[in-house]
């Protein structure tokens, strides 16, 4: 019963892992270059927001991976 228990947690830490990471993805690709055309930023500092979103979304997701390993 407890192994059921701790399985579920694992599922939700992942999931919400997993929405974090995809909506700084979305962010990156989607959200960043429209607002840096909308406030005139250059492109290689658009660039380098777009490159620490997605650092920041592998990082969200590698995290819950390490999490479930050690469970």
């Amino acid at each position: 019963m407890s192994q059921q228990l701790a399985h579920t947690e694992i599922k939700k830490t992942n999931n919400g892992a997993l929405l974090l990471g995809t909506g700084l993805v979305v962010a990156s690709m989607i959200l960043v270059p429209a607002l840096a055309g909308r406030l005139g930023l250059g492109a290689s500092l658009t660039g380098a927001l777009r490159i620490a979103l997605m650092k920041a979304s592998s990082r969200a997701v590698s995290a819950s991976n390490d999490v479930s390993k050690t469970a």
